[in-house]
């Protein structure tokens, strides 16, 4: 009886959060599945709802808790930091921000040693924009399509996805080419390396055709996340560099992402083209969860910001405490190896399910940064997102949590922590499999 009354009481509570979501958030803060999860406790990648089911979690927030929820080093830095300095703005030095600055210098490519610290993507995208145009003395921007940038009005205006662009254009000068896409590409089936000048020849013509020929930048993300985890091959990256700097703009590489490790064997994901960007944007996994996000460029780039700035909560002495805990966990780690070595075993069990599912149309990408692409059928590659959502739904079922993503909302994508486990991992595969033989008996049935 006792149980009974604990069980009405959880459920009331969590029928109350619900509503006071859909009562007082705007509607389009939108849940995954038909009955949202309210989370309410969680640790490495475990997450615990609010009727205390346990769900593995494939997905970190986005590729977000780069060591998992609630690591212990980092929540002890943290609490340690919150009974000593809160809070500064730029006006003032904190040796937090001085020491996460240098640990990225140490991780980061090349001649990227100058940091300017926000709180999200996209406060970085658009300090990126803002100072390759300063330094330049440009203002277009060429961008690809697919690409996702962030949620301000610069940032949704490089997005190249109609469902994330809620108004018409009002950022001028803004223009996209077509990227690789080695499952849908126009060329040539199988994509090959041959693909690549081709893609290379569109860049120029829509720097030759759409703009005055003088661009700013030219910005990628090596791995298209909200894309579908689209991966960019490194010699198309290689050429996208040569080509944007012949036209005297500037290489940025997006990794938010795809930095520190998470494509694997590499700390970023541009490193695998080995080509040096210059300017690297990066925030979710820097942090594991707090917000900060980062904007990285060169001794002379960096120079060219000559009029007054500032960000008050950007390198909140907080947020770089959790920063710098993350950071020291992920080269003590060695965070590139470990996801290489998990990515291989999680990319192994994805093609078997493809083998075993003639509806996963492609298996893609890098390290823990992996994708299905699902389909109607193998022939047609018509996209099914509605069997992306069952298969959602199905894996929630399974006590799993992966991501949807891509133009259609037809790609399932998987970013765990890079401290998960070959227990783990396995563990995953297998709750993925149950949930891939629930989607094919419904569509055996509808069929």
């Amino acid at each position: 009886m006792a149980g009974d009354t604990a069980a009405a009481t959880v459920g009331a509570s969590t029928a109350a959060t619900k509503a006071g979501h859909d009562a007082f958030l705007f509607p389009c803060v939108a849940p995954y599945y038909r009955d949202p999860l309210v989370l309410v406790e969680a640790s490495g990648v475990k997450v615990v709802d609010s009727a205390g089911r346990e769900y593995l979690d494939l997905f970190a927030g986005i590729l977000t808790t780069s060591l998992g929820h609630c690591h212990p080093e980092v929540t002890a830095r943290v609490t340690e930091q919150l009974g000593k300095l809160g809070h500064t703005s730029t006006l003032y030095i904190s040796q937090e921000q001085v020491e996460v600055a240098r640990l990225l210098a140490d991780l980061a490519p090349g001649g990227l040693r100058r940091t300017f610290f926000t709180n999200s993507g996209t406060e970085a995208v658009e300090t990126a924009i803002m100072l390759a145009a300063m330094y330049t003395g440009r203002s277009e921007v060429i961008a690809l399509r697919l690409a996702y940038s962030g949620r301000s009005l610069l940032a949704t205006e490089i997005t190249a996805h109609a469902p994330w662009r809620p108004v018409a254009s009002w950022v001028a000068g803004i223009k996209h080419a077509r990227p690789p896409y080695a499952y849908r590409c126009p060329f040539r089936s199988p994509c090959d390396d041959t693909c690549v000048e081709a893609f290379a020849r569109e860049l120029l013509e829509v720097i030759e055709t759409t703009t005055t020929g003088r661009p700013a930048a030219l910005i990628v993300e090596p791995i298209q996340g909200v894309g579908g985890f689209n991966v960019l091959p490194p010699a198309y990256l290689r050429r996208a560099a040569e080509i944007i700097r012949s036209y005297g703009g500037l290489f940025i590489s997006d990794e938010v992402q795809t930095g520190f490790g998470r494509t694997g064997e590499r700390w970023f994901g541009i490193e695998h083209a080995d080509v040096e960007p210059d300017i690297m944007i990066m925030a979710k996994g820097i942090a594991n969860g707090f917000p900060v996000g980062a904007t990285m460029t060169t001794d002379e780039i960096a120079a060219a910001w000559t009029a007054k700035t500032i960000s008050t909560y950007g390198g909140n002495p907080i947020a770089m405490a959790a920063a710098g805990a993350t950071l020291e966990v992920m080269v003590r780690e060695n965070a590139p190896a470990r996801s290489s070595q998990r990515g291989t075993q999680l990319r192994a069990g994805l093609k078997a399910l493809a083998q075993a599912h003639d509806w996963i149309g492609d298996v893609r990408g890098m390290g823990l940064m992996q994708a299905l692409e699902l389909v109607d059928d193998r022939t047609s590659k018509a996209p099914s997102p509605a069997r992306a959502t069952a298969l959602l739904e199905a894996a929630k079922a399974e006590g799993l949590l992966v991501g949807i993503g891509g133009l259609y909302g037809n790609v399932v994508r998987i970013g765990p922590s890079m401290l998960i486990t070959e227990a783990e991992v396995a563990d995953g595969l297998s709750r993925l499999g149950r949930a891939c033989r629930v989607v094919s008996a419904i569509r055996s049935r509808a069929s």
